[in-house]
């Protein structure tokens, strides 16, 4: 794996934690940063610095659940699919997508080596807000912005570019296809199925 490639999968991962700062203060920016901060203190506290655990992956799966919506995120991916489900259907493919999201980006992580994180200040548009941040590894910078809306849980990210590639219309273009040619159902044990091959794999 390149390092390029390394860090692009470890600034999506990097939302998978939050600390009690963002708690404190509830501002995109804030909350992106402490979110970054919380990850990175669990990769630096794993015990093998080259995979995770499952221990590390349940903790970073629980802490995220409040600043990361992934039904907005699910419902993005599959785009005007989703008014056609059904609410269990609707509910099942999210949980599906997160568990994608988590496990193939968590597998990742072991390129974490000591990065620097920079942030701009954040650019607002009514309920939606844009923070700006690059990692930085040596004389390289990749450009990562995450885009956040305001809800009554407060700032929740729902999409994250890298490189001015966002996460989401990614998955949406994967998608498309699958959804013209085999329809939702297949979808979403395809996905299901994905999931359990990686988790295997990682048990293994």
């Amino acid at each position: 794996m390149t390092i390029k490639y390394s860090i692009m999968a470890l600034c999506a991962t990097l939302w998978f934690a939050f600390s009690p700062v963002a708690m404190a203060d509830d501002g995109p920016k804030a909350v992106v940063e402490s979110t970054v901060n919380g990850i990175i203190d669990v990769l630096k506290a794993r015990q093998d610095p080259k995979a995770l655990s499952e221990d590390d992956r349940a903790a970073i799966s629980n802490a995220v659940a409040d600043k990361f919506d992934y039904r907005k995120m699910a419902r993005g991916s599959i785009g005007r699919s989703w008014r056609d489900l059904s609410e269990s259907d609707k509910i099942a493919f999210s949980a599906a997508f997160r568990e994608l999201l988590e496990r193939s980006y968590g597998n990742r992580l072991d390129s974490y080596s000591d990065q620097t994180i920079r942030y701009a200040d954040t650019q607002f548009k009514k309920k939606k807000a844009l923070v700006k941040s690059w990692v930085v590894d040596g004389n390289k910078e990749i450009p990562v912005f995450y885009r956040l809306y305001q809800s009554t849980m407060g700032w929740r990210v729902f999409d994250i570019k890298i490189e001015g590639v966002s996460l989401v219309g990614t998955y949406r273009k994967q998608f498309k296809s699958a959804l013209k040619k085999n329809g939702f159902k297949v979808l979403l044990g395809d996905i299901k199925a994905k999931v359990q091959k990686m988790k295997d794999k990682d048990a293994a």
